[in-house]
């Protein structure tokens, strides 16, 4: 179907202020005279109403298709199946190779969040997402810009990377790390722009505090936060970055079986912190430790950690938002900035210093979870990130990733991965190596 793009209303015929009409095998989207951020959203949402009736082939016609419209259209066509084709309008060099650069990176983002657990686990995630990090700065950068490790099973407790190991050996697919140092100079002593640390639960059954079948349905999307900071270092790598950026993926299944941690169980980490496991479905903030200070051992001007932490950010913000919790006004106006840029949706939670007295424990020095009567469980988790990160005041942002994934279809997005805050995130990077 030929898919038109008008500033002009429909007929009456097809209701007031139609945002949809047809003629013969065409269809047209109808906007207001003036191109804005709630047109880009309509766009969007007419996309959605094409699936929705069955359409799975389209070619974007006329002059109106700029890369912005092109970018909401898709947003609204895609679906996890990927059973659709589009063909788009002609762009100009540099739009037409922006527009290419969102779909590869989003489209990485969405298809691996998407994917089962089987397929994609702790090992798998990590090479994964080496080889798509490797593919872009060979294409965009040079094949030498690129150094990884990926540490996995038993050598995890053998480096003392405790929070991983602890989370993920009750698992067949033992836990991995990647650590990728994408270095543009090859200059070994060359100063770190950001570490990114990303939450890679492949699967989280909740441990022995078990998730109730419902909850644990989506589980394989647990790993949102590791696949969005990959796709955010890949838009900002085609974007031609040109500084060193450091990205540290915790991946882990979190399962049962006689070698699964306990509730009372202590881990003590590398930095010396020790913590009490008072819920084993309060995982990922006990991987992510590891990845923190493995981070910030590396001096960068600043560290952002994205992970799908708490139910509590998603009951505060929906599926609509991803939390932003920091101490540094300066770094969240510059990832707001870059939001506004996007127009990806961001909304700022508190993280205050008491946080920090709300996860007491009477046998380590932290816990887990919470420890107060009323807590807020999106700051608490935060607090619990802050003891893995020496200046934790300044210079770190962690991002609780509540848009990662929607269970249920909306007017906007297909049931599944969303792929919101890569470009923002991609903006943020680039933003910060031009300053």
């Amino acid at each position: 179907m030929l898919i038109h793009l008008s500033t002009q209303p429909a007929s009456p015929v097809w209701g007031e202020n139609a945002l949809l009409s047809f003629a013969n095998d065409e269809g047209t989207v109808h906007l207001k005279q003036n191109s804005t951020n709630s047109d880009r959203t309509l766009i969007q949402k007419a996309a959605r109403k094409l699936r929705n009736q069955g359409i799975k082939e389209v070619e974007l016609v006329g002059e109106n298709w700029d890369l912005e419209n092109c970018w909401a259209f898709y947003q609204g066509f895609y679906s996890a199946k990927q059973d659709y084709a589009i063909e788009f309008p002609h762009l100009d060099d540099e739009p037409q190779a922006e527009l290419f650069a969102r779909i590869q990176c989003g489209d990485f983002v969405r298809e691996i969040i998407n994917l089962p657990s089987d397929v994609i686990t702790p090992q798998k995630l990590a090479e994964r997402a080496a080889q798509f990090i490797a593919e872009l700065a060979a294409e965009y950068a040079n094949e030498s810009a690129v150094n990884f490790e990926i540490i996995s099973g038993e050598a995890l407790l053998e480096k003392n990377y405790q929070g991983i190991w602890n989370v993920g050996k009750a698992s067949n697919h033992k836990p991995a790390m990647l650590q990728l140092d994408f270095n543009p100079s090859q200059d070994p002593n060359a100063p770190v722009l950001a570490c990114l640390v990303g939450k890679g639960i492949t699967f989280d059954s909740g441990g022995y505090s078990l998730k109730p079948s419902d909850s644990m349905s989506t589980m394989r999307t647990d790993m949102g936060g590791a696949a969005l900071v990959t796709g955010a270092l890949g838009m900002a790598i085609a974007g031609g970055l040109n500084q060193r950026v450091k990205l540290y993926l915790c991946c882990a299944e979190n399962m049962v079986s006689a070698e699964a941690m306990k509730l009372g169980d202590i881990i003590t980490y590398r930095n010396g912190v020790t913590a009490e496991v008072l819920n084993t479905d309060a995982e990922g903030r006990l991987v992510l430790a590891d990845g923190l200070i493995e981070a910030d051992k590396q001096n960068p001007q600043f560290i952002i950690d994205c992970a799908t932490l708490t139910g509590a950010a998603k009951m505060a913000v929906g599926n609509d938002y991803h939390s932003v919790l920091s101490m540094d006004n300066e770094l969240v106006a510059s990832l707001f900035n870059a939001a506004q840029t996007a127009n990806e949706p961001f909304w700022r939670l508190p993280f205050e210093e008491f946080h920090r007295a709300q996860i007491s424990s009477q046998f380590a020095q932290i816990a887990n979870i919470g420890t107060v009567p009323v807590g807020a469980g999106a700051s608490t988790a935060t607090a619990f990130l802050s003891y893995f990160v020496k200046n934790y005041q300044h210079h770190w942002l962690h991002i609780d990733c509540s848009a990662t994934y929607r269970k249920s279809a909306s007017d906007l997005w297909a049931t599944g991965a969303t792929g919101i805050g890569v470009q923002t995130l991609a903006h943020l990077l680039l933003n910060q190596a031009n300053s």
